[in-house]
């Protein structure tokens, strides 16, 4: 049975070269964050019309209704809106790039998304909503299909204590399910602000995550450009 490490542990399976692009699972260090809508509106308007404008209404209205909601509905409402708001596909169709993260404006006026979109745009919603920054982590997972075969992938998982199971927030299955019930998925890496797990929890990496997270820093300085508001 898969099941996903207590922070900061990770289990790792074999053959990972193909996760060459190590920046897995980053937990910021925030205290709060605000989504300043008008400019998500003004700069939807201007890079791609106004058809771009009711999908940002529509991520302000649910930020605004889920904020007094209790968190495991505040869970399942992110989950589904941009479950629904975007159809997956691949970073080369949308972007014509090999690996591009998108944040949350660019997901919703495309209406598009991968893995990593998906991920971080409802990790951003949620800080956005108030819920703890310690309780969030975005994970590289190795999924296996219905096919069999297996695919490299990303989820944000939410967890109610250090040591506690998580729940996991997936654009593959929709539903928001404790880690245990998702066998198909096997965590590879897991990341803090300040330092990489491999394996076991006295096995620290020498490498310093930020050394490692030029495209989370990338994705995060646009979605602040955005109107993205981390109280870092």
């Amino acid at each position: 049975m898969a099941m996903f490490p207590s922070l900061p542990v990770l289990r790792t399976g074999s053959n990972l070269s193909f996760f060459a692009f190590a920046i897995l699972a980053v937990q910021i260090v925030a205290l709060a964050a605000t989504i300043d809508f008008a400019s998500q509106r003004r700069l939807a308007a201007e890079r791609f019309g106004d058809l771009a404008l009711e999908a940002i209404d529509a991520w302000e209205l649910l930020i605004d209704t889920q904020k007094p909601q209790p968190l495991p509905r505040q869970l399942r409402a992110v989950n589904e809106f941009f479950n629904t708001r975007a159809r997956w596909s691949t970073d080369e169709a949308i972007y014509q790039q090999a690996d591009y993260w998108a944040t949350p404006l660019e997901l919703l006026a495309r209406q598009a998304a991968d893995c990593e979109d998906y991920a971080i745009a409802k990790y951003l919603s949620l800080l956005a909503l108030g819920v703890s920054p310690q309780s969030l982590r975005l994970i590289y997972v190795r999924a296996t299909l219905a096919s069999g075969a297996t695919q490299a992938h990303m989820v944000l998982a939410w967890y109610p204590t250090p040591e506690g199971e998580p729940l996991i927030l997936d654009n593959l299955n929709p539903r928001v399910l404790p880690a245990g019930q998702r066998t198909d998925l096997s965590p590879v890496f897991s990341f803090s602000a300040t330092e990489l797990w491999i394996g076991a929890r006295s096995q620290v990496s020498s490498f310093a995550p930020r050394d490692r997270m030029s495209r989370w820093r990338d994705l995060l300085d646009r979605a602040a450009a955005e109107g993205f508001k981390p109280e870092w």
